[in-house]
């Protein structure tokens, strides 16, 4: 929590209670897979059209904790808030139907089919007798791409023939074109060139600019200082620190991670 909240701002979240200003919070996380603890009482929160960054080491629980937000993992203690209603996610389709997307490293995309096919990869229109409306696809996959500055020409491209960063843009172009509110992008940048990385970070405005919030989760600390608005570091399972970016910086925050302690206020 930083130190900017109103006091009226602190006192909703000591309660359970989401504030104004808040999209979704998670509250006294606990997860653990057999005997290990992967998340002991994390606190998570994302703001109405915000970028934060949620960063940490290998093993910090970034991954399990998104994954609880995502519908694949169920916690073992802990509310979950969306839009000011307390919330249950058991499966990664009551996520969706909130309006919370995951694109994951992998993408999850079809490299081997066209990009209007992945854009609408399991929510393909129909037309009468249930014929896929490929027309539709094509034009409407065009323009949800040109929306977060990626032009492309020929909607039957494949996949595989595109650049990382193009990739990574179609990605982000499914689910801004299924009005997403919260978009969860893991490691987005792993892997792409210097140029291909900017075009992603340019994508992920252009998500901000349509209103939808954003949770970049990275172990570039370069590349979340660019555009994160605000800094959540996990450590061995537990929030180390919530910080906003004019308070903090890329040493900083490396201490922090580095030291893997709770950051004395």
């Amino acid at each position: 929590m930083t130190e900017k909240q109103s006091e009226s701002e602190k006192a909703a979240l000591s309660k359970g209670k989401s504030s104004p200003n808040l999209l979704m919070k998670m509250e006294n996380i606990d997860k653990y897979f057999g005997k290990v603890c992967a998340l002991k009482g994390v606190d998570f929160e994302v703001k109405h059209s915000e970028i934060l960054g949620l960063v940490g080491d290998n093993g910090a629980g970034k991954s399990t904790l998104i994954k609880i937000l995502s519908g694949f993992h169920l916690a073992d203690r802990g509310e979950i808030y969306f839009e000011n209603k307390k919330i249950k996610l058991n499966t990664p389709k009551d996520a969706k139907k909130l309006g919370i997307e995951t694109v994951y490293q992998e993408q999850a995309l079809a490299p081997h089919v066209s990009i209007s096919r992945n854009v609408f990869m399991g929510r393909e229109p129909t037309r009468g007798l249930g014929f896929i409306n490929k027309k539709m696809m094509d034009d409407n996959s065009l323009d949800v791409l040109a929306k977060i500055g990626l032009r492309l020409k020929d909607p039957e491209a494949v996949v595989e023939t595109l650049s990382g960063g193009q990739r990574q843009g179609v990605a982000i172009a499914r689910v801004l074109y299924f009005k997403a509110k919260l978009v969860i992008l893991d490691e987005p940048t792993i892997a792409l060139s210097i140029k291909e990385s900017q075009q992603v970070m340019d994508f992920i405005k252009q998500l901000k600019a349509e209103g939808i919030s954003v949770v970049f989760i990275t172990h570039n600390l370069y590349h979340a200082f660019q555009i994160a608005e605000r800094f959540i570091v996990l450590s061995h399972g537990e929030r180390l620190t919530d910080v906003d970016r004019e308070d903090t910086s890329i040493e900083h925050l490396s201490q922090i991670i580095i030291s893997g302690k709770h950051e004395k206020k």
